[in-house]
């Protein structure tokens, strides 16, 4: 990844964007201190070849050469993009107020070599650097989207937006940070999955990435193919479908097991809760009815299968004791099932999506059918016109923790492949450029949430739950230099004639938002300024992620050495054992047999049950189908006759 990064500004150009910027006026409240914002942080300027006793104030001096010469005009210097946006790698953030998920004061901030250096006020910098206002914005953490498809192959096509797309997009929306899903195919494997989608996004992203991993089916190496991504290739999420029935679906027993690895790993269990079987069956009824268009795919899956399955997912971890992370929480019935839950004490995460949080489901019954299927994704987005306030008043109290977008979009073209069966439509919405402006509208505008929540939904918690903090997620000295300048009174109007995406609908067309990134830091580089965005292609870097988040498992850790089951101390039963005939439906399933279509794995042997016998007193005897010779009588029997009548 090293190989990436742009090379230092020639001498010539170090000195550009400085400029004495105008006395700071101090906006209100006491300074707050954080952590080490106090400390001694006299930078050694001649290390840093900035200007120091006998050095110009453009830089230390160099041999002279081809790479101390001007560039000729018209082309770009080194460091430079191509429009001619120069790019540095130090830049001073003056007079913004900076907003961190439990904190907000006022504060400057000096960035260097893609890190935070320095917080404070009066902060001594070398010279040669960028000053960017923030004079009456907001500085925070970018955002971190926890949920994105990009480049999702789908029967034989590939989402509208790939990893240039959606990571350019991303970061237009103050998105500095995805974690894209692995989805493999029939037949591969997880580890060259992961591979694979390795290769595209180091190629194409232009923003910092990890990535989750879906677990499509059960097989006997999958716990060794679990155990490789986590300890070699920094994968600590991994998801299971409890819908896609035949093709993606996992039985109970198997998400049983799957979560059970999973928790021994340190790593946290995700699931796309819906029940596949009821789906299934209601698919074939609508389609038998008629129903072929997008509606149908909507009431084939009501909020009832949705709300069923995440109270068994979180029923099946619990007896697991293993964390659960709910995707795509889009339904009244699921918010409040996961709602119970947590505040019952158990360990599960709810992720609300940008469309769930922004719009409505009353869409899919347009007579436009291309703006019908373009809403078209699972769960479904609830028809119900009450269900978005729902949500957003649930992500403001805490019972839901993370706001993804679930980012995954196909053109018309690719959505009319269902044109004549909603079953086969490509199911995907937009949502990664748009999601922080939706949620501070819907959430902050509407006076649901306060800034620093508004910092925690969209960025810090998904750093805690998936173990990246305070790398990212935070405004703190040493964490990446991934910041967001937002401008809480601009607006803007979403439409698809202004988006950064490859596809002709947007499914929040025409909403207002107060609230919008004007100035967007990626890795310490400026990419989005003044509305013009200065992306650099396969720029992105993958962020590993360790295992044992202590934000999700101090509590699982307690909860281990408090479940140790011990059994009761009690003598052998020597008592009377009712006679029962046994058969292979009575009999006790071997502890292998719980999972059924696991074919391979070992099979234990059967166990005998000491208080079964063939011998009976009465009735019908277990060898009785075997053919008995004549009985003899037997006048003199060995040792004599006996005359003992009674046992007392």
């Amino acid at each position: 990844m090293s190989g990436r990064r742009e090379e230092a500004l020639p001498d010539c150009f170090a000195g550009l964007g400085a400029g004495s910027p105008r006395p700071r006026q101090k906006r209100g409240g006491m300074f707050c201190s954080v952590e080490d914002a106090f400390d001694n942080k006299t930078l050694d300027f001649a290390s840093l070849g900035a200007p120091g006793p006998g050095t110009p104030s453009g830089g230390p001096r160099r041999a002279p050469g081809p790479a101390a010469a001007a560039p000729p005009p018209g082309a770009a210097a080194p460091g430079e993009l191509p429009d001619g946006c120069p790019q540095s790698d130090r830049l001073l953030i003056k007079g913004g107020k900076i907003v961190n998920d439990d904190q907000s004061f006022y504060a400057d901030i000096y960035v260097e070599d893609g890190l935070i250096k320095q917080i404070g006020e009066n902060l001594v910098v070398p010279g040669g650097i960028k000053t960017i206002d923030a004079y009456s914005q907001i500085v925070m953490p970018g955002g971190i989207d926890v949920h994105t498809r990009l480049q999702m192959p789908v029967m034989g096509m590939t989402s509208a937006d790939d990893f240039y797309q959606g990571t350019k997009a991303a970061l237009a929306g103050g998105t500095t940070m995805i974690i894209d899903h692995v989805c493999p195919d029939a037949g591969t494997s997880l580890l060259a999955a992961y591979e694979q989608w390795r290769g595209s996004a180091d190629s194409q992203a232009c923003c910092d990435y990890s990535l989750h991993i879906d677990v499509p089916r059960w097989h006997e190496s999958l716990k060794e193919e679990l155990e490789a991504l986590v300890k070699d290739k920094g994968v600590n999420s991994f998801l299971v479908f409890m819908a896609y029935k035949d093709k993606l679906q996992c039985t109970d027993a198997q998400m049983y097991e799957i979560f059970c690895i999973i928790r021994d790993l340190g790593a946290i269990a995700q699931v796309h809760a819906e029940n596949g079987d009821i789906i299934d069956e209601e698919q074939k009824r609508l389609l038998e009815l008629g129903i072929t268009g997008p509606e149908g795919h909507v009431l084939s899956r009501p909020e009832e299968v949705e709300a069923e399955a995440v109270y068994r997912a979180i029923t099946i971890a619990k007896q697991a004791n293993c964390p659960l992370y709910i995707t795509k929480i889009m339904s009244r019935g699921a918010a409040d099932v996961l709602a119970q839950a947590k505040r019952k004490g158990t360990v599960v995460y709810g992720e609300p999506i940008t469309a769930s949080l922004g719009t409505d489901g009353s869409h899919y019954w347009s007579k436009n059918w291309a703006k019908a299927a373009a809403f078209v994704t699972s769960p479904p987005i609830s028809p119900d016109p009450t269900t978005p306030d729902h949500l957003t008043s649930l992500l403001s109290c805490g019972d839901l923790q993370v706001a993804g977008s679930a980012h995954c979009t196909f053109t018309t073209a690719q959505k009319a492949v269902g044109k004549d069966n909603f079953t086969l439509i490509p199911e995907g919405t937009n949502g990664i450029e748009e999601r922080m402006s939706i949620i501070w509208e819907k959430c902050v505008v509407s006076g649901k949430m306060d800034e620093n929540h508004f910092v925690a939904v969209t960025s810090t918690n998904a750093a805690k739950i998936f173990n990246c903090y305070p790398r990212k997620g935070r405004v703190a000295v040493g964490a990446d230099a991934d910041l967001v300048l937002w401008n809480p009174k601009a607006t803007k109007i979403i439409s698809a004639k202004t988006h950064n995406l490859n596809v002709e609908y947007n499914i929040f067309e025409g909403t207002e938002c107060h609230g919008v990134p004007t100035v967007v830091i990626s890795q310490g580089r400026v990419v989005l300024e003044d509305g013009n965005l200065f992306v650099t292609q396969g720029s992105g870097r993958f962020i590993p992620r360790k295992t044992f988040p202590d934000f999700v498992y101090k509590r699982i850790k307690a909860r281990n050495r408090l479940a140790e089951v011990h059994g009761v101390p009690r003598g052998l039963y020597d008592g009377p054992v009712h006679d029962v005939l046994t058969s292979a439906k009575a009999m006790a399933p071997t502890p292998a047999s719980r999972i059924v279509p696991c074919a391979g794995k070992a099979q234990a042997p059967p166990v005998r049950n000491l208080h079964q016998s063939g011998f009976s007193l009465s009735g019908s005897q277990a060898d009785d189908h075997i053919a008995r010779r004549t009985a003899q009588k037997i006048i003199a029997p060995p040792g004599g006759r006996s005359n003992i009548t009674s046992l007392s």
